[in-house]
Protein backbone atom coordinates (compact mmCIF):
# COMPACT_ATOMS: atom_id res chain seq x y z
CA UNK A 1 0.00 0.00 0.00
CA UNK A 2 2.77 2.59 0.51
CA UNK A 3 4.73 1.71 -2.31
CA UNK A 4 1.14 2.35 -4.38
CA UNK A 5 0.64 5.54 -2.72
CA UNK A 6 4.31 6.74 -3.44
CA UNK A 7 4.04 6.19 -6.89
CA UNK A 8 0.77 7.95 -6.90
CA UNK A 9 2.48 11.08 -5.07
CA UNK A 10 5.09 10.52 -7.98
CA UNK A 11 2.66 9.99 -10.99
CA UNK A 12 1.20 13.78 -9.70
CA UNK A 13 4.06 15.30 -8.51
CA UNK A 14 5.47 14.69 -12.52
CA UNK A 15 1.90 15.82 -13.91
CA UNK A 16 2.60 19.06 -11.76
CA UNK A 17 5.96 19.35 -13.38
CA UNK A 18 4.50 19.02 -16.78
CA UNK A 19 2.30 21.48 -16.77
CA UNK A 20 4.40 23.96 -15.09
CA UNK A 21 6.77 23.27 -18.23
CA UNK A 22 4.13 23.77 -20.43
CA UNK A 23 3.12 26.90 -19.09
CA UNK A 24 6.42 28.54 -19.25
CA UNK A 25 7.62 27.29 -22.38
CA UNK A 26 5.67 30.74 -23.23
CA UNK A 27 7.34 33.43 -23.79
CA UNK A 28 5.59 36.04 -21.98
CA UNK A 29 7.33 38.74 -24.21
CA UNK A 30 5.46 37.71 -27.55
CA UNK A 31 2.57 39.20 -27.53
CA UNK A 32 -0.28 37.98 -29.48
CA UNK A 33 -3.21 39.52 -30.78
CA UNK A 34 -6.49 37.75 -32.26
CA UNK A 35 -8.05 39.76 -35.60
CA UNK A 36 -11.62 38.78 -36.85
CA UNK A 37 -14.36 40.21 -39.35
CA UNK A 38 -15.09 40.96 -42.66
CA UNK A 39 -13.40 42.34 -45.46
CA UNK A 40 -11.99 44.95 -44.10
CA UNK A 41 -10.03 42.99 -41.21
CA UNK A 42 -9.34 40.50 -44.03
CA UNK A 43 -7.94 42.91 -46.51
CA UNK A 44 -10.50 43.99 -49.28
CA UNK A 45 -8.15 46.04 -51.35
CA UNK A 46 -5.00 43.97 -53.10
CA UNK A 47 -2.70 46.90 -53.88
CA UNK A 48 -0.07 46.00 -51.15
CA UNK A 49 3.04 48.27 -51.76
CA UNK A 50 6.56 47.94 -51.72
CA UNK A 51 6.98 49.99 -48.79
CA UNK A 52 4.68 47.45 -47.06
CA UNK A 53 7.33 44.30 -47.85
CA UNK A 54 9.85 45.60 -45.80
CA UNK A 55 8.72 44.25 -42.01
CA UNK A 56 10.74 44.01 -38.95
CA UNK A 57 10.85 40.39 -37.71
CA UNK A 58 9.75 40.75 -34.44
CA UNK A 59 6.19 41.16 -36.25
CA UNK A 60 4.97 38.41 -36.95
CA UNK A 61 1.59 36.46 -38.19
CA UNK A 62 0.66 33.05 -37.72
CA UNK A 63 -0.24 31.55 -40.78
CA UNK A 64 -4.07 30.59 -40.76
CA UNK A 65 -4.32 28.65 -43.81
CA UNK A 66 -1.92 26.81 -46.19
CA UNK A 67 -0.66 29.53 -49.29
CA UNK A 68 1.42 28.04 -51.12
CA UNK A 69 1.78 31.26 -53.47
CA UNK A 70 3.44 32.62 -50.26
CA UNK A 71 5.68 29.54 -49.07
CA UNK A 72 3.72 29.48 -45.90
CA UNK A 73 1.70 26.74 -43.91
CA UNK A 74 -0.61 26.61 -41.25
CA UNK A 75 0.09 27.01 -37.73
CA UNK A 76 3.57 28.31 -38.67
CA UNK A 77 4.97 31.76 -37.71
CA UNK A 78 6.01 33.92 -40.25
CA UNK A 79 7.46 37.46 -40.72
CA UNK A 80 4.47 39.25 -41.01
CA UNK A 81 4.99 40.59 -44.31
CA UNK A 82 1.18 40.99 -46.08
CA UNK A 83 -1.12 39.36 -46.86
CA UNK A 84 -1.74 38.71 -43.30
CA UNK A 85 -5.15 36.85 -43.93
CA UNK A 86 -5.96 34.52 -46.87
CA UNK A 87 -3.72 33.71 -49.86
CA UNK A 88 -3.93 36.66 -51.66
CA UNK A 89 -5.86 39.38 -49.69
CA UNK A 90 -4.69 43.18 -49.57
CA UNK A 91 -3.30 45.03 -46.38
CA UNK A 92 -5.15 44.93 -43.40
CA UNK A 93 -5.56 47.27 -40.61
CA UNK A 94 -3.53 44.83 -38.57
CA UNK A 95 -0.43 45.38 -40.86
CA UNK A 96 -0.02 48.57 -39.83
CA UNK A 97 -1.34 47.91 -35.91
CA UNK A 98 1.60 45.49 -35.20
CA UNK A 99 4.47 47.64 -37.52
CA UNK A 100 3.80 50.26 -34.56
CA UNK A 101 3.58 48.36 -31.49
CA UNK A 102 6.87 46.83 -32.19
CA UNK A 103 7.97 50.39 -33.01
CA UNK A 104 7.04 51.72 -29.39
CA UNK A 105 7.78 48.61 -27.20
CA UNK A 106 10.97 47.10 -25.90
CA UNK A 107 13.81 45.62 -28.15
CA UNK A 108 12.55 41.96 -26.63
CA UNK A 109 9.35 42.27 -27.17
CA UNK A 110 7.59 40.37 -30.40
CA UNK A 111 4.11 40.72 -31.54
CA UNK A 112 2.15 38.44 -33.34
CA UNK A 113 -1.26 38.21 -34.88
CA UNK A 114 -3.56 35.36 -35.84
CA UNK A 115 -6.52 36.50 -38.49
CA UNK A 116 -8.94 34.61 -39.77
CA UNK A 117 -11.75 36.97 -41.37
CA UNK A 118 -14.53 36.69 -44.03
CA UNK A 119 -15.66 39.01 -46.47
CA UNK A 120 -18.84 39.94 -46.95
CA UNK A 121 -20.08 38.21 -43.93
CA UNK A 122 -22.54 39.12 -40.92
CA UNK A 123 -21.14 38.68 -37.29
CA UNK A 124 -23.73 35.81 -37.14
CA UNK A 125 -20.54 33.93 -38.38
CA UNK A 126 -18.89 34.27 -35.52
CA UNK A 127 -21.28 33.27 -33.07
CA UNK A 128 -19.94 30.16 -31.81
CA UNK A 129 -23.98 28.86 -30.99
CA UNK A 130 -25.55 29.69 -33.49
CA UNK A 131 -23.20 30.01 -36.64
CA UNK A 132 -25.14 27.49 -38.85
CA UNK A 133 -28.35 29.25 -38.82
CA UNK A 134 -27.31 31.90 -40.48
CA UNK A 135 -24.75 29.81 -42.58
CA UNK A 136 -27.90 28.19 -43.86
CA UNK A 137 -29.33 31.32 -45.02
CA UNK A 138 -26.07 31.93 -47.24
CA UNK A 139 -26.56 31.80 -51.30
CA UNK A 140 -23.20 33.17 -52.83
CA UNK A 141 -20.94 30.71 -53.63
CA UNK A 142 -17.87 33.04 -52.87
CA UNK A 143 -18.86 33.28 -49.22
CA UNK A 144 -19.37 29.47 -49.34
CA UNK A 145 -16.19 29.08 -50.73
CA UNK A 146 -14.32 31.21 -48.01
CA UNK A 147 -15.89 29.48 -45.04
CA UNK A 148 -15.33 25.79 -46.62
CA UNK A 149 -11.44 27.41 -46.26
CA UNK A 150 -11.60 27.52 -42.54
CA UNK A 151 -13.41 24.37 -42.34
CA UNK A 152 -17.03 25.69 -42.52
CA UNK A 153 -16.41 27.28 -39.04
CA UNK A 154 -14.46 30.33 -38.87
CA UNK A 155 -15.41 30.65 -35.53
CA UNK A 156 -14.15 27.27 -33.73
CA UNK A 157 -11.39 27.44 -36.72
CA UNK A 158 -9.80 30.70 -34.92
CA UNK A 159 -9.99 28.98 -31.87
CA UNK A 160 -8.02 26.28 -32.78
CA UNK A 161 -5.02 28.74 -34.44
CA UNK A 162 -4.90 31.13 -31.10
CA UNK A 163 -4.33 27.79 -29.35
CA UNK A 164 -1.51 26.97 -31.26
CA UNK A 165 -0.35 30.73 -31.08
CA UNK A 166 -0.84 30.22 -26.87
CA UNK A 167 1.65 27.59 -27.22
CA UNK A 168 4.21 30.16 -28.05
CA UNK A 169 3.33 33.35 -26.35
CA UNK A 170 0.31 35.09 -24.66
CA UNK A 171 -2.78 37.03 -26.08
CA UNK A 172 -3.04 40.41 -24.94
CA UNK A 173 -5.94 42.01 -27.12
CA UNK A 174 -8.57 41.09 -29.83
CA UNK A 175 -8.81 43.51 -32.72
CA UNK A 176 -12.38 43.63 -34.79
CA UNK A 177 -13.50 44.98 -37.69
CA UNK A 178 -16.80 44.02 -38.50
CA UNK A 179 -20.68 45.77 -39.06
CA UNK A 180 -21.10 46.71 -43.22
CA UNK A 181 -23.44 43.93 -43.44
CA UNK A 182 -25.13 44.62 -40.44
CA UNK A 183 -25.30 47.89 -41.19
CA UNK A 184 -28.93 49.11 -38.91
CA UNK A 185 -28.70 46.23 -36.80
CA UNK A 186 -29.05 47.30 -33.02
CA UNK A 187 -28.03 44.09 -31.74
CA UNK A 188 -24.89 44.17 -33.28
CA UNK A 189 -22.88 45.05 -29.85
CA UNK A 190 -24.76 42.92 -27.88
CA UNK A 191 -23.98 39.90 -30.72
CA UNK A 192 -20.55 40.98 -30.39
CA UNK A 193 -20.27 40.46 -26.46
CA UNK A 194 -21.43 37.04 -26.75
CA UNK A 195 -18.67 36.10 -29.78
CA UNK A 196 -16.10 38.11 -27.09
CA UNK A 197 -17.02 35.98 -23.87
CA UNK A 198 -16.99 32.67 -25.65
CA UNK A 199 -13.59 33.62 -26.86
CA UNK A 200 -12.84 34.75 -23.24
CA UNK A 201 -14.13 31.21 -21.92
CA UNK A 202 -13.05 29.09 -24.59
CA UNK A 203 -9.08 30.32 -24.40
CA UNK A 204 -9.10 30.49 -20.77
CA UNK A 205 -8.51 34.23 -20.39
CA UNK A 206 -8.87 37.07 -18.15
CA UNK A 207 -11.36 40.13 -19.55
CA UNK A 208 -9.73 42.83 -17.51
CA UNK A 209 -6.65 42.16 -19.65
CA UNK A 210 -7.44 41.32 -23.27
CA UNK A 211 -9.13 44.28 -24.39
CA UNK A 212 -11.31 44.11 -27.53
CA UNK A 213 -10.55 46.98 -30.16
CA UNK A 214 -13.43 47.55 -32.87
CA UNK A 215 -13.40 50.19 -35.40
CA UNK A 216 -15.45 51.95 -37.22
CA UNK A 217 -16.74 51.46 -40.64
CA UNK A 218 -15.62 54.15 -43.64
CA UNK A 219 -16.82 57.34 -42.62
CA UNK A 220 -19.15 59.82 -43.54
CA UNK A 221 -16.28 62.03 -44.13
CA UNK A 222 -14.69 59.66 -46.97
CA UNK A 223 -18.67 59.41 -48.32
CA UNK A 224 -19.05 55.57 -46.99
CA UNK A 225 -21.90 53.84 -47.84
CA UNK A 226 -22.32 52.14 -44.66
CA UNK A 227 -21.29 55.20 -42.64
CA UNK A 228 -24.63 55.19 -40.22
CA UNK A 229 -23.39 51.69 -38.60
CA UNK A 230 -20.83 53.75 -36.73
CA UNK A 231 -23.56 55.35 -34.61
CA UNK A 232 -24.10 51.69 -33.38
CA UNK A 233 -20.86 50.66 -33.11
CA UNK A 234 -20.09 53.45 -31.04
CA UNK A 235 -22.13 52.17 -28.27
CA UNK A 236 -20.39 48.88 -28.05
CA UNK A 237 -18.16 49.90 -24.60
CA UNK A 238 -22.02 50.66 -22.90
CA UNK A 239 -22.65 46.52 -23.53
CA UNK A 240 -19.24 45.42 -23.55
CA UNK A 241 -16.99 46.44 -20.89
CA UNK A 242 -13.10 46.78 -21.61
CA UNK A 243 -14.30 47.60 -25.25
CA UNK A 244 -12.92 50.61 -27.21
CA UNK A 245 -14.16 51.71 -30.51
CA UNK A 246 -11.31 52.96 -32.90
CA UNK A 247 -12.33 56.15 -35.00
CA UNK A 248 -11.98 55.69 -39.03
CA UNK A 249 -12.17 59.44 -39.41
CA UNK A 250 -10.27 60.84 -43.13
CA UNK A 251 -9.00 57.25 -43.10
CA UNK A 252 -9.51 57.30 -47.06
CA UNK A 253 -11.32 54.56 -48.78
CA UNK A 254 -11.82 53.48 -52.15
CA UNK A 255 -13.95 54.27 -54.85
CA UNK A 256 -17.26 51.53 -53.72
CA UNK A 257 -16.99 53.64 -50.00
CA UNK A 258 -16.78 50.50 -48.61
CA UNK A 259 -13.21 49.29 -48.36
CA UNK A 260 -9.92 51.39 -46.93
CA UNK A 261 -7.50 52.05 -49.78
CA UNK A 262 -4.16 51.67 -48.31
CA UNK A 263 -3.35 54.66 -47.30
CA UNK A 264 -6.59 54.33 -44.86
CA UNK A 265 -5.33 51.04 -43.83
CA UNK A 266 -2.10 51.98 -42.63
CA UNK A 267 -3.66 55.17 -40.65
CA UNK A 268 -6.09 53.24 -39.53
CA UNK A 269 -4.08 50.37 -37.73
CA UNK A 270 -2.05 52.54 -36.47
CA UNK A 271 -4.76 54.24 -34.34
CA UNK A 272 -5.82 50.52 -33.46
CA UNK A 273 -2.26 50.43 -31.72
CA UNK A 274 -1.81 54.03 -30.47
CA UNK A 275 -4.86 52.42 -28.42
CA UNK A 276 -3.65 49.50 -27.62
CA UNK A 277 -0.55 51.16 -26.29
CA UNK A 278 -2.34 53.64 -24.22
CA UNK A 279 -4.25 51.32 -22.37
CA UNK A 280 -0.73 49.76 -21.96
CA UNK A 281 0.28 52.96 -20.60
CA UNK A 282 2.40 53.75 -23.32
CA UNK A 283 2.52 57.28 -25.59
CA UNK A 284 3.58 56.34 -28.95
CA UNK A 285 6.88 58.79 -30.20
CA UNK A 286 4.51 59.90 -33.04
CA UNK A 287 1.80 61.10 -30.70
CA UNK A 288 4.68 62.59 -28.22
CA UNK A 289 5.66 64.09 -31.57
CA UNK A 290 2.28 65.17 -32.69
CA UNK A 291 1.03 68.36 -34.54
CA UNK A 292 2.30 71.67 -33.91
CA UNK A 293 -0.20 73.49 -31.45
CA UNK A 294 -2.50 75.23 -33.82
CA UNK A 295 -2.69 73.76 -36.29
CA UNK A 296 -5.10 70.65 -37.54
CA UNK A 297 -4.54 68.18 -40.52
CA UNK A 298 -0.63 68.37 -40.45
CA UNK A 299 1.35 65.28 -39.47
CA UNK A 300 4.91 64.29 -40.04
CA UNK A 301 4.83 60.50 -39.28
CA UNK A 302 8.01 58.73 -37.86
CA UNK A 303 10.16 56.68 -40.62
CA UNK A 304 9.57 53.04 -40.86
CA UNK A 305 11.70 50.45 -40.07
CA UNK A 306 13.44 52.84 -37.30
CA UNK A 307 16.37 52.14 -37.02
CA UNK A 308 16.77 50.99 -40.56
CA UNK A 309 19.44 50.18 -43.03
CA UNK A 310 18.97 50.73 -46.43
CA UNK A 311 15.73 51.88 -47.59
CA UNK A 312 13.03 53.57 -44.88
CA UNK A 313 9.36 55.00 -45.48
CA UNK A 314 8.36 58.67 -44.57
CA UNK A 315 4.45 59.66 -43.94
CA UNK A 316 2.72 63.14 -44.13
CA UNK A 317 -0.82 64.41 -43.66
CA UNK A 318 -1.84 67.41 -45.25
CA UNK A 319 -5.14 68.87 -44.83
CA UNK A 320 -5.60 70.72 -48.12
CA UNK A 321 -2.94 70.75 -51.72
CA UNK A 322 -0.36 72.82 -51.39
CA UNK A 323 3.88 72.66 -52.00
CA UNK A 324 5.66 70.37 -49.78
CA UNK A 325 9.43 70.27 -48.82
CA UNK A 326 10.99 66.91 -47.41
CA UNK A 327 14.59 67.06 -46.59
CA UNK A 328 17.04 64.70 -44.75
CA UNK A 329 20.22 66.41 -42.92
CA UNK A 330 22.94 65.02 -40.98
CA UNK A 331 23.12 65.48 -37.06
CA UNK A 332 25.32 68.71 -37.88
CA UNK A 333 22.90 70.04 -40.82
CA UNK A 334 23.74 69.77 -43.23
CA UNK A 335 21.24 69.20 -46.54
CA UNK A 336 21.77 64.97 -47.32
CA UNK A 337 19.01 64.63 -49.68
CA UNK A 338 15.37 66.27 -50.65
CA UNK A 339 12.69 63.55 -50.44
CA UNK A 340 9.63 65.55 -51.87
CA UNK A 341 9.92 69.76 -53.58
CA UNK A 342 6.75 69.61 -55.02
CA UNK A 343 2.60 70.09 -54.68
CA UNK A 344 0.62 67.40 -52.82
CA UNK A 345 -3.00 66.73 -53.08
CA UNK A 346 -4.78 66.96 -49.79
CA UNK A 347 -4.44 63.00 -47.43
CA UNK A 348 -1.53 60.72 -46.50
CA UNK A 349 1.53 60.46 -48.44
CA UNK A 350 4.41 58.10 -48.18
CA UNK A 351 7.93 58.63 -49.48
CA UNK A 352 10.75 56.19 -49.66
CA UNK A 353 14.24 57.67 -48.76
CA UNK A 354 16.94 55.28 -49.59
CA UNK A 355 20.12 55.84 -47.92
CA UNK A 356 22.72 54.29 -49.97
CA UNK A 357 25.69 55.13 -49.29
CA UNK A 358 25.78 56.67 -45.86
CA UNK A 359 27.34 56.15 -42.63
CA UNK A 360 25.25 54.51 -39.31
CA UNK A 361 24.35 57.58 -37.23
CA UNK A 362 21.40 60.00 -36.55
CA UNK A 363 19.85 61.54 -39.15
CA UNK A 364 16.79 64.22 -39.10
CA UNK A 365 14.15 64.99 -41.50
CA UNK A 366 12.38 67.83 -41.53
CA UNK A 367 9.01 68.87 -43.30
CA UNK A 368 7.72 72.36 -44.59
CA UNK A 369 4.00 73.07 -46.04
CA UNK A 370 2.32 76.23 -45.69
CA UNK A 371 2.37 77.61 -42.24
CA UNK A 372 3.16 73.93 -40.78
CA UNK A 373 7.26 72.32 -40.33
CA UNK A 374 8.46 69.84 -37.99
CA UNK A 375 11.21 67.58 -37.79
CA UNK A 376 12.19 63.66 -36.79
CA UNK A 377 15.11 61.91 -35.85
CA UNK A 378 15.92 58.11 -37.48
CA UNK A 379 18.64 56.17 -36.86
CA UNK A 380 20.96 54.76 -39.87
CA UNK A 381 22.32 51.36 -38.35
CA UNK A 382 24.65 50.76 -41.43
CA UNK A 383 26.24 46.72 -42.27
Amino acid sequence: MKIQQRHIRMFILFGLLSLTSNVFSQDPNFYIYLCFGQSNMEGNQGTIETQDMTVDSRFQVMEAVDCSNLGRKKGIWYTAAPPLCRCYSGLTPADYFGRTMIANLPANVRVGVVNVSVAGCKIELFDRDNYKTYVSTITEDWLKTIINGYGGNPYAYLIEIAKLAQKDGVIKGILLHQGESNTGDSQWPTKVKGIYNNLITDLGLDPTKVPLLAGEVVNADQGGACASMNTIIATLPKTLPNSYVISSSKCTDGADNLHFNAAGYREFGTRYATKMLSLMGIVPTAVQEANLPGIDGYRLGQNYPNPFNGKTYISFEIPNSTYVSLKVYNILGTEISELAGKEFATGMHTIEFDSKSLSKGIYIYTIKADKFSASKKMTMQGE
